[in-house]
Protein backbone atom coordinates (compact mmCIF):
# COMPACT_ATOMS: atom_id res chain seq x y z
CA UNK A 1 0.00 0.00 0.00
CA UNK A 2 1.29 3.42 -1.01
CA UNK A 3 1.49 6.84 0.55
CA UNK A 4 1.49 5.50 4.05
CA UNK A 5 1.75 7.79 6.61
CA UNK A 6 2.83 7.07 10.75
CA UNK A 7 1.90 9.52 13.28
CA UNK A 8 3.18 9.47 16.56
CA UNK A 9 1.83 11.34 19.92
CA UNK A 10 3.86 11.76 23.10
CA UNK A 11 2.61 11.91 26.47
CA UNK A 12 2.02 15.59 26.45
CA UNK A 13 0.10 15.52 23.26
CA UNK A 14 -2.33 13.33 24.89
CA UNK A 15 -2.09 13.94 27.93
CA UNK A 16 -5.46 15.19 28.66
CA UNK A 17 -9.46 14.87 27.47
CA UNK A 18 -8.47 17.84 25.39
CA UNK A 19 -4.95 16.80 24.11
CA UNK A 20 -6.36 13.98 22.73
CA UNK A 21 -9.68 15.32 20.84
CA UNK A 22 -6.38 17.81 19.26
CA UNK A 23 -4.42 14.49 18.52
CA UNK A 24 -7.80 12.73 17.07
CA UNK A 25 -8.39 15.73 14.38
CA UNK A 26 -4.57 15.83 13.55
CA UNK A 27 -4.74 12.54 12.76
CA UNK A 28 -8.55 12.13 10.79
CA UNK A 29 -7.31 15.53 9.01
CA UNK A 30 -4.52 13.57 7.41
CA UNK A 31 -6.71 10.38 6.82
CA UNK A 32 -8.68 12.63 4.51
CA UNK A 33 -5.69 12.48 2.34
CA UNK A 34 -4.28 9.35 2.95
CA UNK A 35 -3.77 6.38 4.82
CA UNK A 36 -2.63 6.56 8.53
CA UNK A 37 -1.46 4.71 11.98
CA UNK A 38 -1.39 6.51 14.57
CA UNK A 39 0.74 5.24 17.71
CA UNK A 40 0.48 6.64 21.32
CA UNK A 41 1.70 6.84 24.15
CA UNK A 42 0.11 6.87 27.80
CA UNK A 43 -1.40 10.35 29.20
CA UNK A 44 1.69 12.39 30.92
CA UNK A 45 2.58 11.51 34.31
CA UNK A 46 1.07 8.01 33.75
CA UNK A 47 4.22 6.06 33.31
CA UNK A 48 5.32 7.48 36.70
CA UNK A 49 2.41 6.71 38.53
CA UNK A 50 2.36 3.30 37.04
CA UNK A 51 5.90 2.90 38.23
CA UNK A 52 5.64 4.41 41.80
CA UNK A 53 2.50 1.87 42.43
CA UNK A 54 4.62 -1.09 41.38
CA UNK A 55 7.76 0.10 44.03
CA UNK A 56 4.75 0.26 46.82
CA UNK A 57 3.78 -3.06 46.11
CA UNK A 58 7.47 -4.21 46.18
CA UNK A 59 7.32 -2.47 49.55
CA UNK A 60 4.67 -3.71 50.78
CA UNK A 61 2.47 -0.81 51.01
CA UNK A 62 -0.70 -1.91 50.30
CA UNK A 63 -2.32 1.67 50.95
CA UNK A 64 0.13 3.37 48.51
CA UNK A 65 -0.44 0.80 45.99
CA UNK A 66 -4.37 1.31 46.48
CA UNK A 67 -3.46 4.97 46.25
CA UNK A 68 -1.78 4.94 42.91
CA UNK A 69 -4.37 2.81 41.69
CA UNK A 70 -7.34 4.78 43.06
CA UNK A 71 -5.00 7.59 40.76
CA UNK A 72 -4.75 5.71 37.40
CA UNK A 73 -8.61 5.16 37.67
CA UNK A 74 -9.85 8.59 38.06
CA UNK A 75 -7.95 9.89 35.86
CA UNK A 76 -8.74 7.66 32.80
CA UNK A 77 -12.07 7.51 33.54
CA UNK A 78 -12.35 11.62 33.68
CA UNK A 79 -11.00 11.24 30.81
CA UNK A 80 -13.81 8.99 29.16
CA UNK A 81 -16.34 11.24 30.55
CA UNK A 82 -15.09 14.27 28.79
CA UNK A 83 -14.45 12.45 25.46
CA UNK A 84 -17.96 10.48 24.90
CA UNK A 85 -21.25 11.07 25.33
CA UNK A 86 -23.24 9.25 27.66
CA UNK A 87 -24.51 6.79 25.42
CA UNK A 88 -21.16 5.71 23.67
CA UNK A 89 -19.28 5.47 27.17
CA UNK A 90 -20.45 2.09 28.55
CA UNK A 91 -17.96 -0.33 26.55
CA UNK A 92 -15.04 2.10 26.97
CA UNK A 93 -15.73 2.53 30.61
CA UNK A 94 -15.70 -1.81 30.67
CA UNK A 95 -11.86 -1.66 29.06
CA UNK A 96 -11.09 0.33 31.10
CA UNK A 97 -11.90 -1.09 34.34
CA UNK A 98 -10.19 -4.18 32.71
CA UNK A 99 -6.98 -3.17 31.96
CA UNK A 100 -6.97 -1.36 35.76
CA UNK A 101 -8.36 -4.67 36.99
CA UNK A 102 -5.40 -6.42 35.00
CA UNK A 103 -2.97 -3.58 36.46
CA UNK A 104 -4.28 -4.69 39.70
CA UNK A 105 -3.81 -8.29 39.53
CA UNK A 106 0.31 -7.78 38.74
CA UNK A 107 0.80 -5.53 41.25
CA UNK A 108 -1.11 -7.61 43.25
CA UNK A 109 1.44 -10.58 43.00
CA UNK A 110 4.54 -8.10 43.41
CA UNK A 111 2.95 -7.35 46.87
CA UNK A 112 3.10 -10.94 47.70
CA UNK A 113 6.51 -11.78 46.42
CA UNK A 114 7.71 -8.12 48.08
CA UNK A 115 9.93 -8.03 44.45
CA UNK A 116 9.10 -6.28 40.64
CA UNK A 117 10.29 -9.43 38.51
CA UNK A 118 11.32 -7.74 34.85
CA UNK A 119 8.47 -9.39 32.66
CA UNK A 120 5.82 -8.53 34.88
CA UNK A 121 7.38 -4.82 35.41
CA UNK A 122 7.07 -4.68 31.49
CA UNK A 123 3.63 -6.42 31.32
CA UNK A 124 2.18 -3.70 33.69
CA UNK A 125 3.68 -0.62 32.78
CA UNK A 126 2.38 -0.96 29.23
CA UNK A 127 -0.72 -0.47 30.44
CA UNK A 128 -0.89 3.38 30.42
CA UNK A 129 -0.38 3.24 26.56
CA UNK A 130 -3.13 0.43 26.21
CA UNK A 131 -5.56 2.56 28.21
CA UNK A 132 -4.81 6.25 25.94
CA UNK A 133 -4.97 4.07 23.18
CA UNK A 134 -8.36 2.87 24.18
CA UNK A 135 -9.87 6.42 25.01
CA UNK A 136 -7.80 7.73 21.60
CA UNK A 137 -9.63 5.28 19.12
CA UNK A 138 -13.06 5.55 20.93
CA UNK A 139 -13.33 9.34 20.12
CA UNK A 140 -12.22 8.82 16.64
CA UNK A 141 -15.39 6.46 16.65
CA UNK A 142 -17.53 9.15 17.96
CA UNK A 143 -16.61 11.28 15.55
CA UNK A 144 -17.45 9.10 12.55
CA UNK A 145 -14.06 7.97 11.96
CA UNK A 146 -13.38 4.49 11.35
CA UNK A 147 -10.71 3.22 14.26
CA UNK A 148 -9.92 0.24 16.25
CA UNK A 149 -7.43 -0.05 19.39
CA UNK A 150 -4.35 -2.58 18.40
CA UNK A 151 -2.02 -3.47 21.44
CA UNK A 152 1.81 -3.09 20.13
CA UNK A 153 2.23 -6.55 21.72
CA UNK A 154 0.71 -8.07 18.71
CA UNK A 155 2.50 -6.76 16.27
CA UNK A 156 6.35 -5.54 17.34
CA UNK A 157 8.06 -9.59 17.67
CA UNK A 158 11.72 -8.31 20.31
CA UNK A 159 14.11 -10.17 22.25
CA UNK A 160 13.64 -10.91 25.47
CA UNK A 161 15.39 -7.95 27.01
CA UNK A 162 12.81 -6.66 29.55
CA UNK A 163 13.17 -2.74 29.96
CA UNK A 164 15.06 -2.40 26.67
CA UNK A 165 13.78 -4.89 24.26
CA UNK A 166 15.64 -4.61 20.91
CA UNK A 167 12.87 -5.52 17.69
CA UNK A 168 12.86 -8.18 15.40
CA UNK A 169 12.53 -6.82 12.32
CA UNK A 170 11.77 -9.72 9.93
CA UNK A 171 8.95 -11.10 12.16
CA UNK A 172 7.55 -7.86 13.26
CA UNK A 173 7.06 -7.11 9.32
CA UNK A 174 5.41 -10.12 8.62
CA UNK A 175 2.97 -9.27 11.92
CA UNK A 176 2.17 -6.55 10.64
CA UNK A 177 1.46 -7.58 7.39
CA UNK A 178 -0.69 -9.83 8.77
CA UNK A 179 -2.32 -7.87 12.06
CA UNK A 180 -2.34 -3.92 11.00
CA UNK A 181 -2.27 -3.87 7.06
CA UNK A 182 -5.68 -5.58 6.40
CA UNK A 183 -7.40 -2.65 8.87
CA UNK A 184 -5.45 0.25 7.13
CA UNK A 185 -6.39 -1.34 3.53
CA UNK A 186 -10.04 -1.45 4.60
CA UNK A 187 -10.07 2.12 5.57
CA UNK A 188 -10.01 1.71 9.33
CA UNK A 189 -7.54 4.06 11.24
CA UNK A 190 -5.37 2.20 13.69
CA UNK A 191 -4.76 3.54 17.03
CA UNK A 192 -1.34 1.84 18.58
CA UNK A 193 0.01 1.51 21.68
CA UNK A 194 3.52 2.77 21.77
CA UNK A 195 6.64 1.78 23.79
CA UNK A 196 5.36 -2.25 23.63
CA UNK A 197 5.90 -5.41 22.27
CA UNK A 198 6.41 -9.15 23.13
CA UNK A 199 9.08 -12.17 22.26
CA UNK A 200 8.18 -14.19 19.84
CA UNK A 201 6.29 -16.68 22.13
CA UNK A 202 4.03 -13.71 23.24
CA UNK A 203 5.74 -12.80 26.49
CA UNK A 204 5.05 -8.71 27.18
CA UNK A 205 8.48 -6.59 27.09
CA UNK A 206 9.08 -2.41 26.58
CA UNK A 207 11.21 -1.00 24.07
CA UNK A 208 12.92 1.21 26.72
CA UNK A 209 11.69 4.89 28.53
CA UNK A 210 10.31 6.90 25.75
CA UNK A 211 10.22 3.78 23.87
CA UNK A 212 6.99 5.17 22.01
CA UNK A 213 9.15 7.08 18.94
CA UNK A 214 10.92 3.77 18.54
CA UNK A 215 8.03 1.64 18.22
CA UNK A 216 6.39 4.38 15.73
CA UNK A 217 9.50 3.82 13.67
CA UNK A 218 9.56 0.16 13.78
CA UNK A 219 5.80 0.21 12.28
CA UNK A 220 7.09 2.90 9.30
CA UNK A 221 9.94 0.78 8.30
CA UNK A 222 7.72 -2.52 8.27
CA UNK A 223 4.77 -0.97 6.45
CA UNK A 224 7.65 1.00 4.13
CA UNK A 225 5.50 4.51 5.19
CA UNK A 226 6.05 7.20 3.34
CA UNK A 227 6.63 9.63 6.47
CA UNK A 228 7.10 9.75 10.14
CA UNK A 229 5.42 12.20 11.77
CA UNK A 230 6.70 12.67 15.28
CA UNK A 231 4.07 15.37 17.55
CA UNK A 232 5.70 16.55 21.06
CA UNK A 233 5.34 19.79 23.13
CA UNK A 234 8.29 21.98 21.01
CA UNK A 235 8.26 23.25 17.91
CA UNK A 236 11.19 20.78 16.45
CA UNK A 237 14.63 20.01 16.77
CA UNK A 238 16.66 23.77 18.08
CA UNK A 239 19.93 24.58 18.35
CA UNK A 240 19.97 24.24 22.52
CA UNK A 241 17.41 24.06 24.90
CA UNK A 242 15.36 27.65 24.72
CA UNK A 243 15.10 27.09 28.52
CA UNK A 244 19.37 27.38 28.58
CA UNK A 245 19.92 29.46 25.40
CA UNK A 246 17.09 32.69 24.98
CA UNK A 247 18.55 32.64 21.19
CA UNK A 248 18.36 28.92 20.35
CA UNK A 249 16.39 28.27 17.02
CA UNK A 250 14.56 25.58 15.14
CA UNK A 251 16.56 23.50 12.57
CA UNK A 252 15.04 23.29 9.40
CA UNK A 253 16.70 20.06 8.64
CA UNK A 254 19.06 17.81 10.56
CA UNK A 255 20.26 14.36 9.12
CA UNK A 256 19.66 11.38 10.84
CA UNK A 257 22.99 10.67 12.73
CA UNK A 258 22.51 14.55 13.97
CA UNK A 259 19.54 13.90 15.48
CA UNK A 260 20.18 10.63 16.94
CA UNK A 261 23.26 12.01 18.49
CA UNK A 262 21.62 14.92 19.37
CA UNK A 263 18.93 12.31 21.48
CA UNK A 264 21.66 10.02 22.63
CA UNK A 265 22.89 13.38 24.26
CA UNK A 266 19.92 14.67 26.43
CA UNK A 267 18.01 16.30 23.68
CA UNK A 268 14.39 15.20 24.75
CA UNK A 269 12.38 15.04 21.16
CA UNK A 270 13.20 11.75 19.78
CA UNK A 271 14.16 8.50 21.74
CA UNK A 272 18.07 7.56 21.12
CA UNK A 273 17.12 4.52 19.05
CA UNK A 274 14.08 6.44 16.53
CA UNK A 275 15.64 6.35 13.04
CA UNK A 276 17.43 2.98 13.55
CA UNK A 277 14.71 1.02 11.69
CA UNK A 278 14.68 3.85 9.17
CA UNK A 279 17.45 4.36 7.64
CA UNK A 280 17.61 1.03 5.09
CA UNK A 281 14.40 2.60 3.54
CA UNK A 282 15.56 6.17 3.66
CA UNK A 283 12.10 7.36 5.72
CA UNK A 284 12.14 10.77 6.24
CA UNK A 285 10.83 11.92 9.63
CA UNK A 286 9.52 15.45 11.18
CA UNK A 287 9.27 16.42 14.23
CA UNK A 288 6.25 18.47 14.89
CA UNK A 289 4.42 20.57 17.73
CA UNK A 290 0.99 19.25 18.67
CA UNK A 291 0.40 22.44 20.77
CA UNK A 292 0.98 24.36 17.53
CA UNK A 293 0.66 22.54 14.33
CA UNK A 294 0.64 25.09 12.00
CA UNK A 295 5.03 25.37 12.18
CA UNK A 296 6.92 23.20 9.93
CA UNK A 297 8.53 21.00 12.24
CA UNK A 298 11.88 19.81 11.21
CA UNK A 299 12.85 17.25 8.77
CA UNK A 300 14.72 14.48 9.69
CA UNK A 301 16.58 13.15 6.17
CA UNK A 302 19.33 10.89 5.39
CA UNK A 303 22.27 13.84 4.00
CA UNK A 304 22.25 17.35 3.35
CA UNK A 305 24.49 19.08 1.53
CA UNK A 306 27.34 21.30 2.14
CA UNK A 307 29.50 22.13 4.97
CA UNK A 308 27.47 23.24 8.66
CA UNK A 309 29.98 23.18 11.12
CA UNK A 310 28.85 22.48 14.49
CA UNK A 311 25.00 23.03 14.14
CA UNK A 312 23.71 22.43 18.02
CA UNK A 313 24.52 21.56 21.39
CA UNK A 314 22.75 19.94 23.79
CA UNK A 315 23.81 18.67 27.57
CA UNK A 316 21.91 16.75 30.63
CA UNK A 317 22.89 17.04 34.20
CA UNK A 318 21.24 13.39 35.07
CA UNK A 319 24.90 12.06 34.40
CA UNK A 320 27.67 10.38 36.90
CA UNK A 321 31.30 10.29 36.21
CA UNK A 322 33.04 6.82 36.97
CA UNK A 323 36.91 6.89 36.65
CA UNK A 324 39.50 3.32 37.29
CA UNK A 325 42.65 3.58 37.62
CA UNK A 326 45.65 0.82 38.50
CA UNK A 327 46.67 1.22 41.83
CA UNK A 328 50.59 1.43 40.73
CA UNK A 329 52.87 0.98 37.17
CA UNK A 330 51.20 -2.48 35.72
CA UNK A 331 49.92 -3.45 32.54
CA UNK A 332 46.33 -4.08 33.18
CA UNK A 333 44.53 -1.31 32.03
CA UNK A 334 43.65 -2.20 28.37
CA UNK A 335 42.35 -5.63 29.61
CA UNK A 336 40.28 -4.05 32.85
CA UNK A 337 38.88 -1.58 30.41
CA UNK A 338 37.42 -4.03 27.92
CA UNK A 339 36.15 -6.22 30.82
CA UNK A 340 34.49 -3.34 32.18
CA UNK A 341 33.04 -2.27 29.46
CA UNK A 342 31.79 -5.77 28.82
CA UNK A 343 30.34 -5.41 32.52
CA UNK A 344 28.27 -2.52 31.17
CA UNK A 345 27.21 -4.15 28.11
CA UNK A 346 25.57 -7.32 30.18
CA UNK A 347 24.20 -4.59 32.77
CA UNK A 348 22.35 -2.58 29.82
CA UNK A 349 24.22 0.30 30.58
CA UNK A 350 25.01 3.14 27.84
CA UNK A 351 28.42 4.47 28.09
CA UNK A 352 27.81 8.00 26.89
CA UNK A 353 31.54 9.08 26.53
CA UNK A 354 34.77 7.64 27.65
CA UNK A 355 38.16 9.08 28.21
CA UNK A 356 41.39 7.30 28.39
CA UNK A 357 44.97 8.39 29.73
CA UNK A 358 47.72 6.14 27.70
CA UNK A 359 50.58 5.94 30.45
CA UNK A 360 48.65 5.33 34.00
CA UNK A 361 45.97 3.36 31.91
CA UNK A 362 43.34 5.05 34.01
CA UNK A 363 39.63 5.69 32.40
CA UNK A 364 36.54 7.10 32.89
CA UNK A 365 33.58 6.97 30.90
CA UNK A 366 30.21 8.71 31.60
CA UNK A 367 26.75 6.91 32.37
CA UNK A 368 23.51 8.20 33.11
CA UNK A 369 22.04 8.77 36.66
CA UNK A 370 19.40 6.32 36.80
CA UNK A 371 21.92 3.03 34.94
CA UNK A 372 24.86 4.41 38.09
CA UNK A 373 23.74 1.60 40.53
CA UNK A 374 23.26 -1.21 38.10
CA UNK A 375 26.81 0.58 36.15
CA UNK A 376 28.64 -0.07 39.59
CA UNK A 377 27.06 -3.68 40.51
CA UNK A 378 28.45 -4.76 37.22
CA UNK A 379 31.99 -3.07 37.68
CA UNK A 380 32.52 -4.15 41.32
CA UNK A 381 31.40 -7.92 40.39
CA UNK A 382 33.75 -7.75 37.25
CA UNK A 383 36.82 -6.68 38.95
CA UNK A 384 36.23 -8.13 42.11
CA UNK A 385 39.57 -9.76 42.34
CA UNK A 386 41.71 -6.84 40.97
CA UNK A 387 39.79 -4.38 43.59
CA UNK A 388 40.42 -7.11 46.59
CA UNK A 389 43.77 -7.48 45.94
CA UNK A 390 44.93 -3.65 45.04
CA UNK A 391 46.05 -4.05 41.82
CA UNK A 392 42.93 -1.23 41.36
CA UNK A 393 42.36 2.32 43.43
CA UNK A 394 39.04 2.19 44.69
CA UNK A 395 36.52 3.18 41.86
CA UNK A 396 35.55 6.84 41.96
CA UNK A 397 32.62 7.95 41.17
CA UNK A 398 31.71 11.78 40.42
CA UNK A 399 28.08 12.50 40.23
CA UNK A 400 28.80 16.83 40.97
CA UNK A 401 29.18 16.39 37.07
CA UNK A 402 27.17 17.54 33.46
CA UNK A 403 27.19 16.38 30.00
CA UNK A 404 27.68 18.67 26.89
CA UNK A 405 27.69 17.63 23.40
CA UNK A 406 28.14 19.68 20.69
CA UNK A 407 26.82 18.20 17.37
CA UNK A 408 27.02 18.32 13.75
CA UNK A 409 27.79 16.51 10.27
CA UNK A 410 29.79 19.53 9.12
CA UNK A 411 32.35 19.46 12.01
CA UNK A 412 34.70 16.82 10.14
CA UNK A 413 37.98 18.36 9.14
CA UNK A 414 36.79 21.79 10.33
CA UNK A 415 40.14 23.14 11.20
CA UNK A 416 40.28 24.93 14.86
CA UNK A 417 36.67 24.55 15.88
CA UNK A 418 37.19 22.30 18.91
CA UNK A 419 39.81 24.98 19.54
CA UNK A 420 37.20 27.56 19.87
CA UNK A 421 34.89 25.52 21.67
CA UNK A 422 37.12 24.69 24.44
CA UNK A 423 38.63 28.61 24.56
CA UNK A 424 34.74 29.42 24.68
CA UNK A 425 33.71 27.17 28.16
CA UNK A 426 37.45 28.42 29.58
CA UNK A 427 36.33 32.19 29.21
CA UNK A 428 33.30 31.24 31.46
CA UNK A 429 36.03 30.14 33.65
CA UNK A 430 34.03 26.28 33.47
CA UNK A 431 36.74 23.60 34.12
CA UNK A 432 36.33 20.87 31.27
CA UNK A 433 37.05 17.62 33.52
CA UNK A 434 36.44 14.31 30.41
CA UNK A 435 36.46 15.05 26.38
CA UNK A 436 35.72 12.30 24.18
CA UNK A 437 35.34 12.49 20.16
CA UNK A 438 34.18 9.51 17.93
CA UNK A 439 35.87 8.73 14.95
CA UNK A 440 32.82 10.14 12.47
CA UNK A 441 34.26 13.63 13.99
CA UNK A 442 29.98 13.61 14.64
CA UNK A 443 30.21 14.53 18.16
CA UNK A 444 32.30 16.36 20.63
CA UNK A 445 31.66 15.42 24.23
CA UNK A 446 32.65 17.63 26.95
CA UNK A 447 32.15 16.89 30.71
CA UNK A 448 32.25 20.14 33.00
CA UNK A 449 31.42 20.38 36.97
CA UNK A 450 27.10 21.09 36.93
CA UNK A 451 27.11 24.38 38.09
CA UNK A 452 29.18 25.40 35.00
CA UNK A 453 26.90 23.65 32.60
CA UNK A 454 24.62 26.14 31.48
CA UNK A 455 26.88 28.70 31.07
CA UNK A 456 28.71 26.07 28.82
CA UNK A 457 26.21 25.51 26.86
CA UNK A 458 25.35 29.46 26.03
CA UNK A 459 29.28 29.93 25.45
CA UNK A 460 29.03 27.12 23.14
CA UNK A 461 26.09 28.35 21.02
CA UNK A 462 27.18 31.75 21.12
CA UNK A 463 30.89 30.95 19.75
CA UNK A 464 29.82 28.48 17.20
CA UNK A 465 26.63 31.20 16.40
CA UNK A 466 24.15 28.52 16.18
CA UNK A 467 20.83 30.28 16.39
CA UNK A 468 22.12 32.90 13.50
Amino acid sequence: MQDILVMKFGGTSVGSAERMKGAARLSAQQKLRRPVVTVVSAMSGITDLLLDSMRHAEAGDSHGLETGIQALQDRHLEACRQLLPPHQRDAVLGGIHSLIADFQRITNGMLMLGERPPRSVDEAVAIGERLSTLLMAAYLESEGVRAIAINAADLIVTDAVYGNASPLLEPTRANVRKNLLPWIEGGVLPVVTGFNGATADGRPTTLGRGGSDFSASILAAALDAAELWIWTDVDGIMTADPRLVPGAAVLEEVTYNEAAELAYNGAKVLHPRTLAPLVERQIPVWSKNSFAPEKPGTKIVPSLQGRFGARAVTSTSKVALISIEPAGDTSIGGQVMGRALDALGRANVEVLALSSSSFRQSFCFLVRAEELRAAMEGLEAALSLELTHGYLRPIDVDESVGLLAVVGEGMRGTAGLAGRIFTAISRENVNIIAIAQGSSELTISIVVHRDGLEKAVRAVHAECRMGV
